[in-house]
């Protein structure tokens, strides 16, 4: 058994794995010791001879562990039966920072002898795959967990073996215990290491990393006031920021920055790691054009930091808005080496409103757009990160007046904030 795996094992009997189902996170505990409990949600509705399993991705190389957990997916999809249930997962110790192990829960309803266990089998020797199976009691009730190991010419299940019990929701959503710099990046260092090492498997990480600044100078302010507009697609950014250009002689940039737009597609195919690293990066090299335009004029920027930060924080937790990190906590602070805005306006839009804007459009969505659109809950908690975000936190403004009427009550704040 690899290191990363065998490190896991002491304390095994101390996680809890929570399951996705319908987009809400299900739990459940284990423990060496049947007291009676009953068999947790996730177990309840499984038939007598289902089997389930779950696979864990687990290396201390976390680039190899983030491109080989959607590489999993595509790969059991692809050669699992199609009877087969195939749910993401994960395992962490409740309340302990960077325990989180992320994979697949695995329900196999098929009967008489299946290829399931062959491929799992060969995934454990060549792959960084930790397996479990679970089976049922002979009363019918109660589950089992079985731990596969390395034997010396196959993968079987060792001797060792925990029952299967109900878990009480924890404190924080799992996902929210790896999230710094992993999830959203609050540092330029920490951003760079990943784009690093991505050298070998990603050659346009190194062009990318080559457009940064010798050194990015974030905390110095410019001469003149930096604005900042956020808001989801369709609320009416685009229309303002010009506006805003063109009414105090401003210079207007936009983050994402146009320089890494012949790497954008490629590095939207990433897992979440890599793909957060670049668009991290891209907010230091904003940071650097706000600098050099801020000695002569003032700036508008379509888009900053807060917009990296808050997708990212919906999109790696689950559920309702309550499973956010809590108001105040250290995941919504502005990162300490990147320049400040003097002022961040939030345009706001009923979502009713906004898809018929986006409809006349008549432009295609990205995929966080497309899931804003269908996925109530993800909207939400774009939403809510967004006004959770200090250093500078964000002032929202109603965009479903008029243009101009938008464009009056911001110039009233910008005045009154940066004293143009």
């Amino acid at each position: 058994m690899a290191g990363r795996m065998k490190s896991l094992l002491p304390r095994w009997s101390s996680r809890v794995f929570s399951v996705e189902l319908d987009g809400a996170p299900f739990y459940f505990a284990i423990q060496e010791k049947h007291r009676g409990e009953e068999a947790p949600r996730v177990f309840r509705k499984l038939q007598t001879h289902d089997r389930c399993y779950t696979l864990l991705v687990c290396s201390r190389d976390r680039i190899k562990t983030a491109r080989f957990y959607g590489e999993l997916k595509d790969k059991l999809l692809r050669e699992l039966p199609p009877e087969c249930g195939l749910s993401p997962m994960s395992s962490f110790l409740p309340n302990v920072r960077d325990s989180l192990i992320k994979g697949y829960f695995l329900k196999d309803a098929s009967e008489g002898s299946s290829p399931v266990e062959r491929l799992l089998s060969d995934l454990t020797q060549h792959e960084p795959v930790f397996v479990c199976s679970y089976s049922k009691n002979d009363d019918g009730q109660q589950w089992t967990q079985h731990l596969w190991s390395h034997g010396e010419s196959q993968v079987m299940e060792t001797a060792k073996k925990y029952y299967v019990v109900p878990s009480e929701t924890p404190e924080y959503h799992p996902s929210t215990l790896n999230m710094i710099n992993s999830d959203v990046f609050y540092s330029l260092d920490e951003a760079c290491e990943v784009l690093k090492k991505c050298g070998d498997i990603i050659p346009e990480a190194m062009s990318v990393l080559e457009l940064l600044p010798s050194r990015v100078e974030a905390r110095n302010k410019p001469d003149f006031p930096v604005i900042v507009i956020e808001g989801l697609d369709a609320t009416g950014k685009t229309t303002l920021t010009e506006s805003l250009r063109e009414t105090l002689g401003a210079s207007l940039l936009r983050s994402p920055p146009q320089c890494l737009s012949p790497w954008r597609a490629r590095f939207d195919q990433e897992p979440p790691l890599i793909r957060r690293a670049f668009y991290a990066l891209g907010n230091y090299i904003t940071a650097e054009q706000i600098g050099q335009e801020g000695k002569k004029t003032p700036v508008i920027v379509d888009r900053f930091w807060h917009s990296t930060a808050a997708y990212a924080i919906a999109t790696a937790v689950s559920g309702p808005v309550c499973n956010l990190p809590g108001e105040g906590s250290e995941v919504y602070c502005w990162p300490s080496d990147l320049l400040q805005p003097s002022l961040v306006v939030l345009l706001t839009l009923d979502p009713e409103e906004r898809k018929r804007r986006l409809r006349s459009r008549g432009q295609g969505e990205t995929n966080e757009e497309q899931e804003l659109d269908h996925n109530q809950l993800f909207r939400l908690r774009v939403e809510e990160a967004y006004r959770r975000i200090s250093g500078p936190a964000c002032v929202s403004v109603d965009a479903s007046p008029s243009a101009d009427q938008v464009l009056q009550q911001v110039l009233l704040l910008i005045r009154g904030k940066c004293h143009l």
